[in-house]
């Protein structure tokens, strides 16, 4: 009874912003620790992200070629969180049962994830290939 009475106190105030805005970082830091741990795609993406600045830098990207590839990198990483966090909310509204929107819903969301990481690969290979063209060349 008491556990059941705590539940339903912590989800009367689930709704509710913080008005502590470190508390709020922290939430949005256990968003980001959960999506690592639990997501496959998100630690290969940070892996691959880890490669792309370290290439970067081997090959002396200037800074507004580095920030095209910052912001890159981040839209694929924030594209992963929000798929993350569709996924879990149709899950948590279907209760493990199948629903053709739940899977339009789900399928959308991962299609947006995949668009963003072609899209960061057509860019590393535009920042990339020249300067390795310069590499080879001399």
């Amino acid at each position: 009874m008491k556990r059941k009475a705590k539940l339903l106190k912590s989800r009367r105030r689930s709704y509710r912003t913080s008005k502590n805005v470190l508390i709020s970082f922290r939430y949005a830091f256990n968003g980001i620790k959960y999506t690592f741990k639990n997501s496959r795609n998100f630690k290969i993406q940070v892996l691959f992200a880890f490669f792309s600045l370290i290439i970067g830098s081997i090959l002396q990207l200037d800074k507004s070629d580095y920030l095209i590839m910052l912001g890159t990198i981040f839209s694929v990483l924030t594209l992963e969180i929000i798929n993350t966090s569709i996924e879990s909310l149709v899950d948590l509204v279907i209760k493990k049962k199948f629903s053709n929107l739940a899977k339009i819903a789900k399928d959308c969301s991962a299609g947006a994830v995949l668009l963003a990481s072609i899209n960061s690969v057509i860019i590393g290979l535009c920042l990339f290939i020249p300067k390795m063209k310069l590499l080879f060349l001399n």
